[in-house]
């Protein structure tokens, strides 16, 4: 294979490699969609558009199994460590946001069972 060749193809890896490390779902992303929505979770505020923009685009995000049950975990973790959580109002976020998910935010909810 010629040099311009094997440059080619290890360029095209690199973005193939870049896109996919940038698909997955992180901790960090799940609270940083889910923050706008703390005044609504700890019954202090309205459900607002830039919560339901965070919910929408993290809904989008976990485009797989594996995506979907590390945002589920997150979820549990960063509830724990918001004092004063509404748990009703967590488990309505979503539809409240036109977001259907398949499984029910609530701290009993087994994560390695979210498809």
């Amino acid at each position: 294979m010629a040099v311009g060749g094997k440059a080619a193809l290890a360029l095209l890896l690199c973005v193939m490699v870049a896109n996919t490390v940038e698909a997955a779902v992180t901790c960090q992303m799940v609270v940083s969609s889910l923050t706008p929505c703390a005044s609504y979770l700890t019954a202090r505020g309205p459900v607002t558009a830039s919560c339901c923009n965070g919910i929408t685009s993290l809904y989008k995000a976990a485009s797989t199994t594996v995506d979907r049950q590390t945002a589920c975990k997150c979820m549990e973790q960063a509830a724990g460590m918001v004092p004063g959580i509404n748990l009703n109002a967590a488990s309505s976020l979503p539809g409240k946001c036109g977001v259907n998910i398949p499984y029910k935010i609530s701290p009993t909810t087994d994560c390695s069972k979210v498809q």
